[in-house]
């Protein structure tokens, strides 16, 4: 399964995206905002250029630990549930994709939903 997420519309505070599932359009997504950093990017360049809490993880090509590959560790008590975590995120730790409705309630994470509203994406958790 190829996950691919297409940042569309690039705002100051936040990014909404459409999220494809082998090609196939599956939902909209809210991120932080998009700094401009890539993977290619020394981990240096990345720390000097994020703004902790409110920035997008860099563009690239992730591995995605599903739910079911989880451990006791990978638990979230903020949100108490498993969730897929985007491993290889240089410059970040601990980025999920995971139910929010905007870019303040993610810290590098993306969140699934509708975006039928200016800035966030509603139904998240339904979606997630």
């Amino acid at each position: 399964m190829e996950l691919k997420l297409d940042r569309k519309f690039k705002k100051e505070t936040y990014v909404i995206g459409k999220l494809y599932v082998d090609g196939v359009l599956f939902c909209d997504t809210v991120e932080d905002r998009d700094r401009g950093l890539t993977q290619s990017m020394s981990e240096a360049e990345i720390k000097k250029i994020k703004v902790y809490g409110q920035t997008a993880i860099p563009t690239g090509t992730y591995d995605i630990v599903p739910c079911v590959a989880f451990t006791k560790k990978a638990w979230s008590k903020k949100y108490n549930y498993k969730m897929p975590l985007i491993k290889g995120t240089k410059g970040f730790v601990g980025c999920y994709l995971h139910p929010a409705n905007n870019a303040e309630s993610l810290s590098g994470c993306v969140a699934p939903g509708e975006n039928k509203k200016k800035g966030m994406v509603l139904n998240s958790t339904n979606t997630f």
